[in-house]
């Protein structure tokens, strides 16, 4: 029965998504198309940093790919052959550099992702400046905000699916146990290497996608919006809101991350960065498991006795100090 339960409250909700662009206004149509964006972005940067624990910051990297790959060859090809071709070059990079950087950790896994966006950004500003005579590129096609906000519904649908098939395979325990202590992993036989840059392509794949589907709503595409760092950070902090010990956890932080984002840009446009900066201090100090975290803990606090709910917190703290 909850399994029944499940699958139509899915359906309906698949449903109403479906809907909502004949129902919302253009401002909510340009709102949801930003919120889907993020929820791929997110579940995909989960999806590779919530099972291995690696932070990563290229997202923007990926994302810029996708998106520059559409306003380079926007003249020349048709629309679904470009995304075909933002898929290969996005493999390919992520494979390159999972292969370079995925034997570092820590904070030095860090500053590289955030690095390696920086320079891609930084070569690409050096090209359009000394080869093209150009700073940026307009991106005209038959590819609407309906569209958009399709093809994006649509990778939600399909990255939430990878996430869960991931979760409940070989690959989710090798990652699972990766996560917990990688010495572990490679004393009970599991080939980490391959199995970290296996779900860094992965995860790479959808964020350059994303940024493919996105590039037609900027119509102006130039580096410093291919490869905007923020979109990292903003990736990073909506996922530690929501909180990663579920696949349905970073969407809850995604939701009223961007409907912050609306008021703050709206309303305090120049302290934007500042204000995101305070709320990802607040999150890392009072939220640690995310707001997941917190529905589980009230969830448990009403089903188990309260020793044993104490008891099993204390076990799961114990658990996370050992990971970090």
């Amino acid at each position: 029965m909850r399994s029944s339960a499940t699958v139509g409250g899915l359906a309906a909700l698949a449903a109403i998504l479906v809907s909502l662009p004949w129902i919302l206004s253009d401002y909510g149509l340009g709102f949801m198309i930003n919120l889907m964006c993020y929820v791929v972005l997110t579940v995909a940067w989960a999806l590779f940093s919530g099972t291995t624990r690696y932070v990563s910051l290229a997202t923007s990297a990926f994302f810029g790919i996708g998106a520059y790959t559409v306003a380079i060859l926007v003249k020349v090809m048709s629309i679904y052959a470009i995304f075909g071709v933002a898929v290969v070059v996005g493999t390919a990079v992520a494979f390159v550099v999972g292969l370079v950087t995925l034997r570092i950790s820590g904070i030095f896994f860090v500053i590289f992702g955030f690095g390696l966006s920086e320079m891609i950004r930084q070569l690409m500003v050096w090209w359009e400046i000394n080869k093209t005579h150009t700073m940026g590129r307009y991106v005209f096609v038959a590819f609407g905000n309906l569209l958009i906000y399709e093809h994006l519904l649509a990778l939600t649908v399909l990255v939430l699916l990878v996430d869960w098939l991931v979760r409940r395979s070989r690959l989710g325990l090798a990652l699972q146990v990766i996560g917990d202590d990688e010495t572990v992993a490679h004393q009970v036989g599991i080939n980490v290497p391959l199995t970290k840059v296996t779900i860094f392509v992965v995860s790479s794949v959808f964020m350059t996608l994303t940024g493919g589907v996105m590039a037609p709503r900027f119509s102006y595409i130039n580096p410093n919006i291919a490869f905007n760092p923020l979109i990292s950070f903003q990736v990073v902090i909506m996922a530690l809101l929501g909180g990663m010990q579920r696949p349905w956890g970073p969407l809850l932080g995604v939701v009223p991350l961007i409907l912050l984002s609306e008021v703050l840009q709206v309303r305090f446009p120049f302290w934007y960065s500042v204000l995101l900066g305070l709320v990802f201090m607040v999150i890392v100090y009072m939220l640690p498991r995310g707001i997941s975290g917190l529905v589980e803990d009230g969830w448990g606090l009403l089903a188990c006795p309260r020793g044993q709910f104490a008891t099993s917190r204390a076990r799961e703290r114990r658990r996370h100090g050992r990971a970090a």
